[in-house]
Parts: C-alpha cells; structure tokens; sequence
C-alpha cells in the first residue's frame, strides 16, 4: 500500500511541473506580439522550462521538479516598419523570439504529460480503493 501512496506523490510532483510548463507556454503566447517601445529596445523574450530528478529522502522516491525557467537566447526575427516607435534608424523592429506553432506543441505536450499523472493517480487512488474494500471483508 506505501507504494501506491509513493505513486500518487510522483504523479503529483508531475501536474505541477507540467502546470508550470503550462504556465510558460502561456506566457510566451500572451506575448507572441510584444514589442520594444522605443527604437533599439529588445522585444519580449521567449521562456523555456527545465527539469530535474530530484530525490525525496523523506519518501524514497524521485521527484520531477523545475530546474530552471530561463530565456531563449535565439535571435530576434526583423520586420520593416519604420512607423512603429521601436524602428531602428534603418527602419526595423525587432520581434519576439516566440514561434505560435513551437508553443501550441509544447503546450499539447505537457497536457499529455499532466493527462497522463492524472490516470496514474486515478489509477491508484482505485487500487487503494479497492484493497480497503478487500481487508474489510
């Protein structure tokens, strides 16, 4: 039974990190169009999310958790708008370094991955369930 109890916390540990992986991709898409205000000024920059392993000690098991939550460094893309109040003096502004159909990936990707915690945690929960039910009896 402390297994299934185990599972349900890597589960657990799992929605949250892909919660937060949710929460990035949100954010970048938010500001796919967020430009710099004056000429020169960098644009938003797109956020990437990092993993690790971590063991718990109290528990034994080994925990997903979010390394970091750091800026792409990829470049910016250039559009020629010499109206825009960030124009360069060659007429360009810098664009945000977020790519729509990267985002909506990776979005779909941790809803799979947080679907997929879910079941085992539903899963489980049933498993105990069901061997509470056994031992009554």
């Amino acid at each position: 039974m402390m297994d299934l109890t185990k599972s349900i916390l890597i589960s657990a540990a799992g929605m949250r990190a892909q919660g937060t992986r949710m929460r990035v991709v949100a954010e970048n898409l938010a500001n796919v169009n967020s430009t710099g205000s004056a000429p020169g000024e960098d644009p938003y920059r797109r956020q990437v999310v990092t993993f690790r392993s971590e063991l718990d000690r109290a528990t034994g098991v080994t925990k997903v958790r979010i390394d970091a939550i750091e800026n792409d460094l990829s470049d910016f893309d250039l559009k020629y708008d010499p109206s825009h109040p960030a124009a360069n003096d060659a007429g360009y502004v810098k664009l945000p370094n977020v790519r729509t159909l990267v985002e909506m990936m990776d979005m779909k990707e941790a809803q799979r991955s947080y679907e997929a915690n879910v079941n085992v945690i539903e899963v489980t929960k049933s498993m105990i369930k069901r061997t509470v039910d056994l031992l009554k009896s």
